[in-house]
């Protein structure tokens, strides 16, 4: 199905995605924010783990529990963040921009 512009009938449409933008944001700083208390939980874990490996092993065991607990908390938060933003940019927001004119739509209210 073609978009066209309901100002001036050009098919030259772009989307602006600013929900998507803000929503993949804010969830990703979200996501770290709790995953940095995931992080803390994966390092305990990590060194109780890397006991095994000796001194050595503690340390690494911390930093990669530590690591893995952060990016696990801000891909899921970016994740979670962008289908919501989507569904407010499809539902909500004028999310068409017509590349011809510059007239912005939502396409189910046009």
């Amino acid at each position: 199905m073609s978009i066209q512009c309901p100002k001036c009938q050009s098919g030259l449409i772009g989307t602006i995605d600013a929900g998507r933008k803000v929503g993949s944001t804010v969830g990703t700083v979200a996501g770290a924010a709790g995953g940095a208390v995931a992080a803390v939980r994966g390092a305990q874990a990590g060194a109780a783990i890397g006991v095994v490996g000796g001194p050595a092993g503690v340390a690494l065991g911390t930093v990669a529990g530590a690591l893995l607990g952060g990016l696990l908390g801000g891909v899921t938060g970016g994740t979670a963040g962008a289908s919501l933003g989507g569904f407010v940019d499809e539902n909500i927001l004028d999310n068409f921009q017509c590349l011809a004119c510059g007239h912005t739509f939502n396409q189910r209210r046009e």
